[in-house]
């Protein structure tokens, strides 16, 4: 990146370490802090959105509605992170290749189950062998959104349908005795307040799915560990033109400030987004002052 970069060899200190920090390679790592991000900024919404709708389900006066909510929350709670993300992404990736199987080739004769291989033609494949690899990387990232969205979706929705339940029940009647319908006293009256009850969930959530990041390396993406540890270490051949000792233990700390900025910044917006909510709501010490005074 700079002119004094041509020759490595013939330079050390710190401009040997400016040429080694913008080299295209090392450029990666800082593509995917900005790819951990964009991560978090599409799950988050997704996830909430998946949990409101399990928190939903589970508070169902409908048995089958209420039996579906109850057991996603269940299951992807039960079930280790791990293991969750081993299986599903390619359970789904398989489950998507199958309808494209059916519908682009309705005359394969062959089982598509051979043994340990799953065989689709190949105008099923997904993305096709002759996609761009931007298509790829992009699919790739699909999955991981889709897959920590449904899994902190249960936690979110075992925060909300707890948030819910948490809400007074005789507002609730007293609403429905002005005449309101159930509708309207979910959507005015228990949803606008459920809010106080869950943010406290919903910000250990968020923390949890900030450490869990560095599993998109189980998921195909190249995310900053990945990167940390492949440019850190030693004997790797990510850096033939600079060749330095095992630098791990400084990426790997470089990462931990990072996590640590990062995790300080988000518990000073979610309380500050707790006290606008908690701004002016009656509590059980605001109303013992009332009384005293």
């Amino acid at each position: 990146m700079f002119s004094w970069c041509t020759d490595p060899n013939a330079i050390d200190g710190l401009a040997w370490l400016s040429c080694y920090l913008t080299t295209g390679k090392h450029l990666s790592i800082y593509v995917s802090v900005g790819t951990v991000l964009l991560l978090l900024a599409i799950t988050a919404p997704v996830a909430l959105a998946f949990g409101f709708g399990g928190a939903m389900a589970a508070r169902s006066h409908f048995p089958p509605l209420s039996w579906a909510g109850r057991a996603y929350i269940a299951i992807v709670r039960g079930v280790p992170d791990i293991a969750f993300f081993l299986f599903f992404v390619i359970a789904l990736d398989q489950f998507f290749e199958w309808i494209r199987h059916e519908v682009k080739c309705p005359d394969w004769d062959q089982p598509i189950r051979q043994g340990n291989d799953f065989v689709v033609c190949a105008e099923a494949k997904l993305p096709l062998s002759t996609a761009a690899q931007w298509v790829h990387e992009t699919y790739g990232f699909s999955l991981a959104v889709l897959t920590f969205s449904i899994v902190f979706g249960a936690f979110a929705a075992n925060v909300l349908f707890g948030a819910m339940r948490a809400v007074p029940h005789a507002q609730l009647e007293t609403a429905e005795a002005y005449g309101m319908t159930r509708r309207q006293t979910f959507w005015r009256i228990l949803v606008p307040q459920m809010w106080v009850y869950a943010l406290p969930g919903l910000s250990n959530l968020w923390m949890v799915l900030i450490k869990a990041t560095p599993l998109l390396f189980l998921l195909g993406v190249e995310d900053i560990v990945y990167w940390a540890r492949e440019l850190g270490g030693s004997k790797t051949a990510k850096f033939t033109d600079y060749p330095h000792p095992d630098w791990r233990v400084w990426y790997f700390l470089a990462l931990l400030v990072f996590y640590l900025a990062f995790t300080r910044v988000s518990e000073i917006v979610l309380d500050r987004i707790m006290k606008r909510l908690t701004h002016g709501q009656a509590t059980m010490g605001g109303e013992a002052q009332r009384k005293a005074s």
